[in-house]
């Protein structure tokens, strides 16, 4: 019987797993949360649930039957608050995985190292935020970090809120805010109405068979009206103000390119600002496995959702950035062809993942990022927050040294260094380096997504001695390993 290491227990990674063990497999489902779900399907823990989870997510009934099916199976082991750090090539199998299991923020975590059969990468993917002047004042949020708190803690973030940014995912943001009682003054859609009827209006007869989604969105505009929250297309927060918070942001049109329009800037008062202009794929365990990378950084995939590295399949985010449906339905085909089948077998989910994988496709035209967005961005922006990197500083270094090399300028400048190791600035610090420079490139292939620790480790725990695992499911998976 093979093994099949999940890594990820978001849909992706539940459908995977699930779809592995039908067809017969023994399953270790990893994820470093504590609780089952990823980001979409973030919720309050068991022992303090709430009175009616089921109206506070979409697809909540799917959520429960993936989780309830994983955790009665005995052929599935389910870690959780589990890290995994690196993986290697081995001999042995698809390659060595390594995870410290433990809360992040403790001591005393396990290592462990497993040699499964096949692996499969459901890692999901985080925020984008472009910066802009006094975004690293607090009481500015992502999106998610906002919805996470909305879904998870039933936190409000602020009284007074805007919401800017790009895509759909800027309407549930808005939802979440309105249910915890903050009052949103507005949404704003960097792109124009020509882009977006560019991205959604061609061919609508495609969008039929997703006319689920439609009926969400129905939902959330139900509640923008409901709320009385303002919807403002081709227009962005351009700057945050504020002493040791944020008091009040600066909204402007934007051109077609993102780029700010002179005179329209307006002032509003605010307590909190929440921001997103799409995601970004987690791509640090593909990289480190070998997983070929697109032009467009996802991780490339066959119709079995193969990777280029034999034993090691993706699915979800990592991907493209498609929405619930598209990773239920690569992650039913990831776990099938993992354990021997063949996307064949499961025509519905070659069919969903067809239909969503162009929504997705117009979710790009109709909100990619664009790039007259550096303009926004003034000598006195923080770019790199967790080292306090200026745009200026960073740009006087590269005249200075006359350097090309992305690598070169984040050790001069320790851009990207610091303790979310480019997560939040990465992506945004290449495309700034990579206009000032000949052909918008930068001069060597290093990119802030190659992390050969994905994640943050003690010295003692880099040394200590890995435990062997059983993947043999322990009696009650929510008491962790056994080795």
């Amino acid at each position: 019987m093979s093994h099949i290491l999940v890594l990820g227990a978001g849909p992706a990674g539940l459908a995977a797993a699930r779809s592995a063990r039908r067809r017969g497999a023994t399953v270790t489902l990893v994820d470093s949360s504590e609780q089952l779900g990823g980001q979409f399907w973030r919720h309050l823990p068991d022992a303090r649930p709430a009175a009616n989870e089921r109206i506070l997510h979409h697809g909540w009934d799917t959520f429960r039957a993936l989780q309830s099916e994983l955790a009665a199976d005995d052929g599935c082991r389910i870690l959780t608050s589990a890290s995994v750090f690196a993986i290697d090539s081995s001999d042995r199998a698809a390659g060595r995985v390594h995870i410290v299991v433990g809360p992040s923020d403790g001591s005393g975590r396990e290592r462990l190292e497993l040699f499964p059969d096949a692996i499969i990468l459901a890692t999901g993917a985080h925020d984008r935020t472009l910066p802009f002047p006094g975004w690293d004042l607090p009481g500015v949020f992502t999106g998610g970090a906002a919805q996470a708190l909305a879904k998870g803690e039933r936190l409000a973030v602020g009284r007074r809120v805007v919401v800017a940014g790009a895509g759909p995912f800027l309407l549930p943001v808005a939802a979440s805010l309105a249910a915890t009682g903050s009052r949103v003054l507005g949404v704003f859609e960097s792109s124009r109405l020509p882009s977006l009827a560019r991205g959604w209006l061609p061919r609508p007869w495609q969008l039929l068979p997703a006319a689920r989604k439609g009926a969400e969105l129905a939902g959330y505009i139900g509640g923008q009206l409901r709320h009385r929250i303002p919807y403002t297309t081709g227009a962005s927060v351009i700057a945050a103000h504020g002493t040791d918070s944020v008091e009040s942001v600066t909204v402007a049109s934007l051109d077609a390119n993102w780029a700010p329009v002179r005179g329209t800037e307006r002032t509003i008062a605010v307590d909190a600002v929440c921001v997103s202009h799409g995601f970004t794929p987690r791509l640090e365990l593909a990289i480190a496995a070998g997983c070929r990378i697109t032009d467009e950084r996802f991780v490339a995939v066959d119709d079995a959702q193969a990777t280029s590295v034999p034993g090691v399949y993706a699915a979800g985010e990592i991907t493209g950035i498609g929405g619930v449906d598209l990773a239920l339905a690569e992650g039913a085909l990831a776990g099938h062809t993992a354990a021997g089948g063949r996307p064949s077998d499961l025509p519905g989910e070659v069919r969903k993942r067809r239909v969503y994988a162009g929504f997705a496709r117009r979710i790009e035209a109709a909100h990619g990022i664009r790039p007259g967005w550096p303009e926004m961005v003034t000598e006195e922006t923080i770019v790199c927050r967790c080292e306090e990197v200026s745009f200026g500083s960073l740009c006087r270094t590269a005249e200075s040294t006359g350097s090309t090399s992305l690598r070169s300028l984040k050790l001069s400048t320790r851009a990207g260094l610091g303790i979310c190791q480019g997560r939040a600035c990465g992506r945004s610090l290449e495309q700034l380096i990579a206009r000032r420079l000949p052909g918008n490139s930068l001069g060597d292939a290093v990119s802030t997504d190659r992390r050969p620790l994905a994640v943050p480790l003690r010295l003692g725990e880099l040394a200590a001695a890995a435990s062997s695992f059983d993947p043999t499911p322990a009696t009650d998976p929510s008491k962790g390993p056994q080795s």
